[in-house]
């Protein structure tokens, strides 16, 4: 008996050991340059900036490990979409009256708008391949 109890509070221990490490990196992952087409919306220029256009919007902040993963992805979709078609980012921490007003729960969220009118919705880490296939529908 007394066996089987080590033996499952080393598992317990092991287990928590790889939870902090986990973390520990994802708490590292270090913030990646927007690209250069990626759309910076604030309060002040969401409208404008989705009207008339094709806009996957994500909703982001800095502390945010998965919004972090999500950087390289946002930056070779944005890399690849031509015409009226882009891709802008909302830092929740600056402007949470726009997360409000869209209503964002969790992040990283992305909302794809049409002519300034919401048209999908995608909460947490999506691949490139996804979004372009999501973009390309409409």
């Amino acid at each position: 008996m007394q066996t089987t109890l080590i033996v499952i509070g080393l598992f317990i221990f092991g287990f928590v050991i790889i939870i902090m490490v986990a973390k520990a990196k994802m708490k590292n992952i270090p913030l990646v340059a927007d690209h250069k087409s990626i759309l910076t919306l604030t309060d002040k220029n969401f409208s404008h900036q989705t009207k008339n256009k094709l806009v996957l919007v994500d909703f982001w902040a800095e502390w945010c490990a998965p919004c972090r993963m999500m950087a390289p992805v946002l930056n070779d979709v944005a890399s690849e979409l031509s015409g009226n078609s882009f891709v802008g980012k909302v830092n929740i921490e600056q402007f949470n009256a726009l997360a409000k007003t869209y209503k964002v729960r969790s992040i990283p969220t992305l909302i794809l708008f049409k002519d300034g009118k919401e048209i999908n919705r995608f909460v947490g880490v999506k691949n490139k391949d996804f979004l372009l296939r999501e973009i390309s529908k409409v």
